[in-house]
């Protein structure tokens, strides 16, 4: 297993910055403190980025990351604590990291940044790129890397509070900064909250976070009023049948047809049992059976993931995946003490996030005056999921996720003309381009903090 110590690796960068400068960004449109505190950090966190890059850590194992990203806040000045999160598997501990900095009277807000990176193995090329392996829960070998993006947040999120501490006389208020765990495992907010990130410290009045983006050119930023990201539900199904010999299927009831049928059967439910006004998906991710060619097993096991805006949507599409993959099984005679085992998680799923429409458009007049109404631009909401949306309690809280730009433009621009598809969030090519888009997410994160915080 290759280890990288973030200290050690953040010292190298910063005294070489690895001999190369990221394209610049756009003439400042914010206000000339803000700009030339910007400047005077951009290489701090050139080299911060492409530490945090090189070194990721996967889920419920963000121990070196959480350290480092606390040790940072605790040099500007804010409270700190460790360790926050409660999983309900007690192999697991928490790796969230809350700093406050009180500031006088005014509105609580909490900013979050997601913390853990993806078993995916880099293949980008890059001089800092990730060469970090490890052995995941099954004892697999895997890689590890920052593919979507969440290195970038930290950093932005870093240089927003390095900002808004040198920035103590432009507001008041109390200040939040979560690092939030477990995000690609969608259980850390609820580990953050089960912990008492409410209870331990103030409840805020506003929460916001930002997500890179794979679509959007580094330099803006995109807004969604109401739901923008979807519910995620992981539905297992355990189709059980007779197994035998392949050459007499007459003498078996073979759970590898019976699963075909299920899988093309449940598209139904989105084309005939769903309003196409209420988007959803169902997506049978895995499909697992058999040993051998001549052999019918007994049972095949099929993953679903299930995403829907709305709750009440999202209950009537599991109640159909019940319904239809065993009423699928008796018509194929499947014994009714060999039914199939539908099991909904309770541990993977999330809510969908919805975006407080009157707070998107305070933070929307903020952005365009730090970056320029050309740079602010509405966006479509995705079937994609996070768990910040748990952050909001059940939307008692207005929250905001916006996106932030993270491509070169000229990639951008070519993809369009040529038809072809950028490296997606989660591709072991995702590579966003980090001076532009380091630059653009701490002025948008300080701006909106700015915004709400603003003195009276």
């Amino acid at each position: 297993m290759k280890t990288i110590s973030l200290v050690s690796f953040s010292l190298a960068l910063v005294l070489n910055a690895f001999g190369q400068r990221a394209l610049k960004a756009e003439a400042p449109r914010v206000s000339p403190s803000v700009e030339s505190l910007l400047a005077d950090d951009i290489e701090w966190l050139l080299a911060t980025y492409k530490m945090l890059h090189a070194a990721p850590e996967l889920s419920h194992r963000e121990e070196k990351t959480a350290q480092f990203f606390a040790g940072e806040l605790r040099k500007f000045g804010y409270e700190v604590t460790e360790r926050l999160g409660k999983y309900e598997n007690p192999a697991w501990n928490g790796y969230g990291v809350v700093g406050i900095m009180r500031n006088g009277a005014g509105p609580t807000v909490l900013i979050r940044t997601d913390l853990d990176a993806l078993p995916v193995e880099e293949k980008t090329g890059l001089p800092y790129a990730s060469k970090v392996k490890t052995r995941n829960d099954a004892g697999v070998e895997v890689g590890v890397m920052h593919a979507c993006g969440h290195d970038i947040h930290m950093t932005s999120m870093l240089g927003t509070a390095k900002m808004l501490a040198q920035l103590k006389s432009s507001w008041s208020g109390t200040l939040i900064v979560l690092g939030q765990p477990a995000e690609e495992t969608i259980d850390g907010a609820r580990a953050v909250l089960r912990d008492g990130l409410y209870t331990k410290f103030p409840q805020p009045d506003f929460a916001i976070a930002l997500h890179d983006n794979a679509d959007l050119e580094a330099g803006k930023v995109g807004y969604i009023p109401g739901f923008a990201l979807a519910s995620g539900t992981a539905v297992d199904i355990k189709i059980r049948g007779l197994g035998g010999h392949g050459s007499k299927p007459e003498a078996t009831k073979d759970p590898i047809v019976l699963a075909a049928q299920v899988v093309m059967a449940l598209q139904t439910i989105i084309s005939r049992e769903n309003s196409p006004l209420d988007p959803a998906v169902v997506t049978v991710g895995s499909i697992h059976g058999g040993t051998r060619y001549n052999i019918i097993p007994d049972e095949v096991n099929l993953q679903l993931t299930v995403r829907t805006y709305k709750e009440e949507v999202r209950q009537r599409i599991l109640t159909s995946i019940e319904r239809i993959t065993k009423g699928t099984a008796l018509a194929a005679g499947i014994p009714e003490d060999r039914a199939p085992i539908v099991k909904v998680s309770e541990t993977e799923v999330t809510a969908a996030t919805y975006n407080d429409p009157k707070l998107v458009e305070r933070l929307d007049v903020a952005f365009k005056k730090a970056l320029g109404d050309e740079n602010v631009v509405p966006v479509a909401p995705i079937m994609g999921s996070e768990d910040f949306g748990y952050l909001s309690l059940d939307q008692k809280i207005p929250s905001v996720v916006f996106w932030l730009g993270a491509v070169d433009p000229v990639k951008v621009k070519q993809s369009k003309e040529n038809g072809t598809r950028l490296p997606s969030l989660h591709s072991p090519l995702f590579e966003p381009l980090p001076e532009p888009t380091l630059r653009t997410g701490v002025k948008a994160m300080t701006a909106a903090v700015l915004e709400l915080m603003q003195k009276k």
